[in-house]
């Protein structure tokens, strides 16, 4: 049974005075991940946001067994784990790899590849705020078109965004999903099943990043929400090969209504440059994956 943000648990395993960012999404989504998950976990990631957010040994404000790899090597990682936890007799504890979408997209797309098609049990976490971002917002295959980074100043990267997820559904995980670190009740809900299944599990996290995105630091969810609500961001689950349209996305497909992208596009620095071509663009790609996400949800 799924439950409601006012039906949350209310034990932490975040505690106060995180590295992370002012208005950094990743906070939000891991506090409901991590209440989902509970204490009977290992965490595995490589540098990156979450890195930050663990902070620096022998102090971390995150209650949580955790271990610290290389960039490509997150999957590698958590097989390791998985293997290791199998050889001792502990059966009672929970794999988790987390990597943004650098670590996942592009360096670490092999040994995630690898571990999906041997249907390692493990839950495998992409934080997708599309771009190297504690690096210094460098272009990663995740940057949506028409987007400036560090590595893309004057010309807008031109390249769409890599559809990553449609790559890990052709592996058949044993469960996928996506969600929005806007909407907390579906990030735990989510996680509460995909704890309760066995073999590899894909979860897609979208996580705003004001440093990276350019926007005010008190518009984190607001910018999320407007993902959503544009379709940019499609909230789903595929359980056993079967698809279907969670939260705030089953309610558009229903109503038959979602917002254009440009009030989303208009709020973010990053795409200050944007021409007309590519906005015009963009908008009909979202257009063309939304009508498929309906049509394949039986609207």
């Amino acid at each position: 049974m799924s439950v409601t943000t006012m039906e949350l648990p209310e034990v932490e395993y975040i505690l106060p005075g995180t590295r992370t960012c002012a208005g950094c999404g990743l906070p939000i989504a891991y506090r409901h991940m991590l209440k989902a998950l509970g204490p009977k976990m290992i965490m595995t990631h490589p540098a990156c946001c979450l890195t930050i957010l663990h902070g620096i040994y022998p102090k971390t404000p995150v209650a949580i067994n955790a271990v610290n790899n290389t960039f490509a090597g997150t999957a590698a990682s958590a097989s390791g784990l998985v293997a290791g936890l199998k050889a001792t007799g502990r059966t009672d504890y929970t794999v988790v790899a987390m990597a943004g979408d650098g670590g996942t997209f592009d360096m670490g797309i092999q040994a995630l590849s690898g571990a999906a098609e041997r249907e390692t049990d493990f839950i495998y976490v992409c934080y997708d705020n599309e771009a190297y971002m504690n690096t210094g917002v460098q272009r990663s295959s995740a940057t949506p078109s028409g987007a400036v980074t560090t590595t893309t100043p004057v010309i807008p990267k031109e390249q769409a965004k890599k559809d990553f997820i449609q790559i890990m559904e052709a592996h058949d995980p044993a469960y996928l999903a996506t969600m929005c670190s806007s909407y907390p009740a579906d990030i735990y809900n989510k996680f509460l099943k995909a704890k309760a299944i066995k073999g590899t599990r894909f979860i897609h996290m979208a996580v705003p990043c004001p440093t990276g995105w350019s926007f005010p630091t008190k518009d984190t969810v607001k910018i999320g929400r407007l993902a959503v609500e544009s379709a940019v961001v499609v909230l789903y689950e595929v359980e056993n090969g079967a698809f279907r349209l969670t939260g705030k996305s089953l309610s558009m497909a229903r109503s038959g209504k979602k917002q254009p992208v440009n009030e989303y596009l208009e709020m973010q620095g990053r795409f200050k440059r944007i021409s007309a071509e590519q906005l015009a663009e963009f908008q009909r790609q979202i257009d063309v994956k939304w009508e498929r996400f309906r049509k394949r949800a039986g609207f």
